[in-house]
């Protein structure tokens, strides 16, 4: 249940339920660029080729045209990511395109971004001391990194077409998982997982999607980095079809070992599997599935016991999952 909290974007005041709810009012400032209509110069023609090109290249922080600023007040965040530090003691979650850094037990919450920038999806890395995340600062979305101050912002990855999201760190703090995207004859494509040095580089390709339009992704890795774990559509077929039936298998989580390179399916069967998550003590796989509650498919979270295979549901009030 939401119980709205009064904040602005510099200075967040609120607090946090358990299940990690963020109830919240916040009143932030939105840059907005507006296009103007400048004639063109007699002398535009004649100006050397280097020249127009510098001053048409684009930032994304600083928009051509008329900014103005304009306020939010909102009592509530949706489809915003959450992450919970190592030691437990402060979350990161987004919202509205920034970063934020809060203690668990509720108070004051901290802005590590400000830019036009959009910023989102934040990953503690295992120490605790950085943030993976993904940015479209420059140009397009790719991995950032910087640490838990928000200080030492830079890119990972600089992928200028296949772009990237959902970043994960390994285990070891030295690499970091990102999906790739994939379009073809379909905007919404499908993807790959790819894995990226924390320092930069141009990333491995751990595994190779189905096909052209079938969706792939969420990589999650296992807490001795041996497994790489992810979800996959595997609807038959090998064209995106909107009318599936969204009571019977959508998606799949499969396991890919890194040492010898085989993949199994971990999680199965009706209602399909999403967003796997590890335990930190590698004993449990978190993941949601849909559940028929009263005529409507029910979102649920699900704890899979890794040594029994178990499946129990934990809680069944989520919202809507991206199946």
């Amino acid at each position: 249940m939401y119980r709205p909290y009064h904040f602005k974007k510099s200075q967040l005041s609120l607090l946090i339920s358990l299940a990690c709810s963020l109830p919240c009012t916040l009143v932030s400032s939105a840059v907005f660029a507006a296009e103007t209509s400048v004639p063109a110069s007699s002398t535009d023609a004649t100006r050397p080729a280097k020249e127009t090109a510098d001053k048409k290249k684009w930032d994304v922080n600083h928009p051509p045209g008329i900014a103005r600023t304009v306020e939010i007040d909102t009592t509530s965040g949706t489809w915003m990511s959450v992450d919970v530090s190592p030691d437990g003691k402060q979350i990161v979650f987004d919202m509205l395109g920034d970063l934020y850094v809060m203690p668990v037990t509720g108070g004051q919450a901290r802005a590590l971004t400000h830019s036009v920038a959009w910023e989102m999806q934040a990953r503690f890395s295992p120490d605790g001391k950085r943030l993976t995340y993904m940015s479209d600062e420059g140009g397009g979305d790719n991995v950032w990194v910087m640490d838990v101050d928000g200080s030492n912002a830079h890119a990972v990855s600089k992928e200028d077409f296949r772009l990237l999201n959902n970043p994960v760190w390994h285990p070891n703090g030295q690499y970091i998982a990102a999906r790739k995207h994939y379009t073809g004859t379909r905007s919404l494509g499908s993807g790959e997982i790819w894995l990226y040095h924390a320092s930069g580089g141009s990333g491995v390709q751990l595994n190779e999607k189905a096909n052209w339009q079938k969706d792939l992704g969420e990589p999650a890795f296992s807490p001795d980095g041996r497994y790489v774990y992810y979800s996959q559509d595997t609807t038959p077929g090998t064209v995106f079809e909107y009318n599936k039936n969204s009571n019977a298998q959508i998606y799949q989580i499969f396991r890919k070992d890194l040492q010898d390179g085989k993949t199994i399916a971990m999680v199965s069967g009706a209602g399909g599997a999403v967003r796997p998550t590890p335990s930190p003590d590698g004993k449990y796989l978190a993941f949601v599935r849909r559940v028929r509650v009263n005529d409507q498919s029910q979102s649920t979270l699900f704890l899979k016991n890794l040594s029994t295979g178990e499946e129990t549901a934990a809680w069944g009030e989520l919202e809507r999952d991206l199946q």
